[in-house]
């Protein structure tokens, strides 16, 4: 069996990291604190190799610890050392910010391009509008008269079919046909497909 091999070179007296971390599993406060103080170097040497942001590594290192203390309970030792668990935890976390900070910039970058691109072009959205009024004008000359009085009563004027038959005189089958076979002309006639 391999000698354990202590970060600061010299074995520390009183209990190893299994027993302090047992210790803490069940809410010991000072076992956690001797346990707090012999692991957070290398915690914290790891976590600022990734992150490489000190005030990032010690935030991270702390959330790690904190981690630790409510997680005391689900170390399983033969799955591998006290300091090894530790340093996954520590590592995993660094890379999940080196993630997240990442995904934010992405973000931040995506939303400052789209703040650059203009939000639509005035002179053509014009330019188009007034193509289709022309279009529709050039559609509605080629209807019967009495197909155009009815439409433009209806649609340009806003009245009911049934205004548009008392306005005209007609009955209101009438009037109803009139504009359905008119709208079917103009839909042709402006190339709209169903």
């Amino acid at each position: 069996m391999k000698e354990a091999v202590h970060i600061s070179g010299i074995q520390q007296p009183g209990p190893g990291l299994p027993e302090l971390l047992a210790r803490t599993a069940r809410g010991d406060e000072q076992a956690f604190s001797s346990f707090y103080d012999a692991v957070i170097g290398p915690v914290f040497g790891l976590v600022r190799s990734v992150l490489r942001d000190p005030a990032q590594s010690e935030e991270v290192a702390q959330e790690v610890l904190i981690d630790v203390w409510r997680t005391a309970a689900r170390y399983e030792s033969e799955r591998g050392g006290v300091m090894n668990w530790v340093l996954t935890l520590a590592h995993r976390r660094a890379v999940d910010r080196v993630r997240s900070v990442q995904a934010s910039v992405e973000r931040e970058n995506r939303t400052a391009l789209l703040a650059q691109m203009p939000a639509f072009d005035e002179v053509s959205e014009e330019v188009e509008s007034r193509l289709e009024r022309e279009s529709v004008r050039r559609c509605l000359r080629t209807l019967t008269e009495l197909q155009r009085e009815s439409v433009t009563l209806a649609y340009y004027r806003g009245l009911t079919y049934r205004e548009v038959a008392e306005l005209l005189a007609l009955p209101l089958g009438t009037v109803k046909t009139r504009l359905r076979d008119g709208l079917i002309r103009l839909r042709d006639c402006l190339g709209v497909t169903v």
